[in-house]
C-alpha cells in the first residue's frame, strides 16, 4: 500500500512539472498568431469555397485545442485538417493542393497531447516560422529546478497501469498513431448521433421548402439560394424576413420575375445577374436594392455587351463568369474589370482571325498576374494580362482547351449519373458535395462508395466535404477521399 500511494504521489508530482513547462492558453493564441492571419475566413470574402473550408476546418482545430487543455482529458483522435492559403513556394513535405483562385490546400493531420507539439505542427505544415514560440518556450519555465527534474528520463512500469487501472499515456499515444478513421466504424460511431438530430430537424426542412415554394411562386422566381451552409433555422428565419418585406413593400418587388434570390454576405446584384440580399443587412438596405433593380438591370445589359465585344476582339471565344471557378463579385465591380479590360485589348489590335476561337470559353480575373488554363478547358486570363503574350498563350493552348472542354462534359454527366446511382443504391434522402470538391473528386467518391455495403445511409443527407462531421441538422459529412 505504501509503494503504491508513493507511486501516485510521483505521478501527481510529475504531471504539475510537466504542467509548468508545457504551454498555456494565451500563449498558445500568441504563437498561432500568424497561422490565424493566414487561413482566417474574413479575408477570403470573394472566395466562397476556400472561406467556408477555412471555417469548418477552424471550428475543429478549436476543439481540439480545447479539448487538450481541459484537466484530465483522456478521450483522444487524430483529426485531420484543410486550410486554404495564399500561394507561395510549395512545402515537399506536406500534402497540399493549389486551386484556380491562387491559394493553396493544405492537409496535415494532428496527433500530439500538448498545446506546444500541436503549435508547431501546424505552424510547420503550413511553412510558417516557430521562432516567436522558442521564446514563448522559455518564458513558459518559470521555476529553472523544474527543467532539470523533467529532463531526467522517466520510464513507468507497466505493472503500475496494470494495478491501478490508469492508461498507460505512451501505449494511447502509440496506438492513436496507429488509428486512421474508416469510413465504416465512422459511420457506426455517428450513426445514431445524426438520425437524431436528422429527426430534430425534419418540420423544419419541410417548414423550409413550403416558405421556399410560396415565395418563389409568389415573386415569380427563377430560385432560392445561399451562398453558404447556414442551418435550415437559420435560412427559415431568411425567408420569414423576405416574406415580411413582400407583405410590407410588395411594390418594390414587382421587377424580380425570373431572377435568383441568394442569400449572402451582402447586398446588391452579383456579376453572374443574381439579387444578393445580406444576412446582416436590416429590410432598409433589401428595400434599396429592390428599389435598384431597374439601374442594375440597365448595367447587366452593358456588361453583356461589353462581354461580346471583348469576345469578338478575341476570335469569337466566350467570355463567362462561373460562380464556382471565381470570387463572388458585384455587377460594379465585374463590369469595372470587363471595361478595363476591354479598352486594353482595343487598342493592342490584336490579329485574331474572326470566329478562330468559336467554341472556347474564358474567364476574366481580378486577383491574377498569369493566363492559365483550368483543367475543364476555360482560359484563366488576369485582367492586366499583357496583350501579346495573351495572344500566343491562348493560340498555344487552344487545341488543349477543346479536349479539356470535352472532357468536362463528360465528366458532368458521369457525376449525374454517379450521384443518381448512389442514392438509389444506398436509399438517401440526398447527396451533394461541398463548392470545394471538385467533380472528379464526386466521381472518384461516388464510384469507391458504390462497391461498399452501407446500410447506415438509408434515410440520410450525405455531403461530400474534405472531412468527418455531423452537422447540426443531421446531414452526413464525408471526406471524397475516404479510406
Amino acid at each position: 500500500f505504501y509503494y503504491f500511494v508513493r507511486l501516485c504521489l510521483d505521478k501527481i508530482l510529475l504531471q504539475c512539472v510537466l504542467q509548468s513547462r508545457t504551454l498555456s492558453g494565451a500563449d498558445a493564441i500568441n504563437a498561432l498568431r500568424p497561422f490565424y492571419f493566414a487561413v482566417h475566413p474574413d479575408f477570403f470574402g470573394q472566395h466562397p469555397k476556400e472561406r467556408e473550408v477555412n471555417e469548418n476546418s477552424l471550428k475543429r482545430l478549436n476543439g481540439y485545442l480545447e479539448n487538450l487543455q481541459k484537466p484530465g482529458f483522456r478521450s483522444f483522435k487524430p483529426t485531420q485538417l484543410t486550410f486554404y492559403v495564399r500561394e507561395r513556394e510549395p512545402n515537399p513535405n506536406v500534402q497540399e493542393s493549389f486551386s484556380a483562385s491562387g491559394f493553396r490546400a493544405v492537409s496535415f493531420t494532428l496527433h500530439t497531447r500538448d498545446l506546444l507539439s500541436t503549435v508547431l505542427d501546424i505552424l510547420n505544415s503550413c511553412s510558417l516560422s516557430t521562432e516567436h514560440v522558442q521564446s514563448l518556450k522559455v518564458n513558459s519555465q518559470p521555476h529553472k529546478e523544474a527543467k532539470s527534474t523533467v529532463n531526467r528520463p522517466i520510464k513507468w512500469d507497466k505493472t503500475y497501469y496494470s494495478f491501478t487501472g490508469f492508461k498507460d499515456p505512451e501505449e494511447e499515444l502509440e496506438q492513436a498513431q496507429r488509428l486512421e478513421t474508416t469510413l465504416l466504424s465512422w459511420l457506426d460511431d455517428n450513426e445514431a448521433s445524426a438520425i437524431k438530430k436528422l429527426k430534430k430537424s425534419l418540420p423544419l426542412r419541410k417548414e423550409l421548402e413550403r416558405l421556399k415554394s410560396e415565395l418563389s411562386h409568389e415573386l415569380q422566381l427563377s430560385d432560392i439560394r445561399w451562398q453558404r451552409s447556414w442551418g435550415i433555422a437559420h435560412r427559415c428565419s431568411q425567408l420569414h424576413s423576405l416574406g415580411r418585406l413582400v407583405q410590407q413593400r410588395p411594390e418594390i418587388l414587382e421587377n424580380v420575375k425570373g431572377r435568383t434570390v441568394v442569400f449572402t454576405d451582402r447586398s446588391g446584384m452579383s456579376a453572374a445577374g443574381h439579387i444578393m440580399l445580406g444576412t446582416m443587412d436590416v429590410h432598409h438596405h433589401w428595400t434599396k436594392i429592390f428599389e435598384r433593380l431597374p439601374n442594375y438591370y440597365k448595367l447587366q445589359k452593358r456588361l453583356l455587351l461589353l462581354e461580346d465585344r471583348i469576345g469578338q476582339l478575341l476570335g469569337g471565344i466566350q467570355v463567362v463568369y462561373i460562380e464556382e471557378l471565381q470570387p463572388l463579385l458585384t455587377l460594379e465591380e465585374y463590369f469595372e474589370t470587363l471595361n478595363s479590360f476591354y479598352n486594353k485589348l482595343r487598342d493592342s489590335r490584336l490579329p485574331f482571325h474572326p470566329h478562330s476561337l468559336r467554341g472556347l470559353q474564358m474567364i476574366l480575373e481580378s486577383d491574377r498576374y498569369a493566363p492559365s488554363l483550368h483543367k475543364f478547358g476555360h482560359f484563366m486570363i488576369p485582367a492586366i494580362c499583357d496583350p501579346a503574350a495573351l495572344q500566343w498563350f491562348i493560340f498555344s493552348k487552344a487545341q488543349e482547351a477543346r479536349e479539356n472542354l470535352k472532357r468536362k462534359e463528360e465528366m458532368m454527366i458521369t457525376e449525374k449519373e454517379l450521384i443518381n446511382t448512389s442514392m438509389e443504391r444506398f436509399s438517401l434522402d440526398r447527396l451533394y458535395k461541398e463548392p470545394s470538391v471538385s467533380s472528379a473528386q464526386m466521381v472518384d467518391c461516388c464510384k469507391r462508395l458504390l462497391e461498399e455495403s452501407l446500410p447506415y445511409l438509408q434515410g440520410m443527407h450525405l455531403c461530400i466535404s474534405h472531412f468527418y462531421s455531423v452537422l447540426q441538422d443531421g446531414d452526413l459529412c464525408i471526406p471524397w477521399n475516404w479510406k
